[in-house]
């Protein structure tokens, strides 16, 4: 498949997510809406063991961000943009507000591709995942009180062939899932929906989630 951020790769996409069948956990804790935006590579992204282009990637990538250290909830870890969904809001809504409050992208409601499988998480929240098409010529603003970093991480990342990581977890039936990005990896429940998304969006494969477990230290 090719990755350029293109309008031929965007019409795939929405195509594979609308012919996608979600099937949702059932709802618990708090409602919560994560976007994972779609954009142009740009010059390298910044994520250890990864290469530093030169030049300027027109490679598509998913924007992801550091939590703040200073944050109450999660702080440090690895995210999608995103948050609680606030009263009288739709999971759409709040996708799309926290995208503009978290790195200052506004996009219309027109920008969204479809969505994946809402994900329960240890910490409380019933995370409904939103894939939206920045494209290029959009530059991320960075919020300070919420986020210490953006990262752009290329499609190719996500199909590595070591990709994902299983590990057993201790007496429970499913593993924990992590992704490897560069030199490092993301955990679960991030992990999990970005795994999602490259069996459903990049490779046309209706794999499921909800049952992956999540490390400790992403309970809190």
């Amino acid at each position: 498949m090719d990755f350029a951020c293109t309008n031929n790769l965007r019409e795939v996409i929405s195509a594979r997510l609308s012919a996608f069948e979600r099937r949702d956990p059932p709802a618990a804790g708090l409602a919560a809406a994560v976007t994972l935006p779609l954009m142009e590579h740009g010059y390298g992204s910044g994520v250890s063991g990864m290469t530093a282009y030169s030049e300027w990637q027109s490679d598509a990538a998913v924007l992801l961000t550091r939590r703040s250290s200073k944050l109450r909830d999660h702080p440090g870890q690895w995210a999608l943009p995103g948050g609680r969904v606030d009263a009288g809001e739709s999971v759409d809504e709040a996708a799309l507000r926290e995208l503009r409050e978290e790195v200052g992208i506004e996009l219309q409601p027109s920008a969204i591709l479809g969505h994946l499988d809402n994900f329960v998480t240890k910490s409380g929240f019933t995370i409904s995942p939103v894939v939206v098409w920045v494209g290029s010529g959009i530059e991320p603003v960075p919020n300070p009180t919420e986020v210490d970093r953006v990262h752009r991480i290329p499609f190719t990342e996500f199909v590595r062939s070591d990709a994902p990581v299983l590990d057993a977890n201790e007496g429970e039936t499913h593993p924990v899932l992590r992704m490897p990005v560069g030199d490092t990896w993301i955990a679960a429940p991030t992990a999990a929906l970005l795994y999602q998304f490259r069996e459903v969006c990049l490779l046309d494969r209706a794999t499921r989630v909800a049952h992956f477990e999540q490390p400790q230290f992403a309970w809190r």
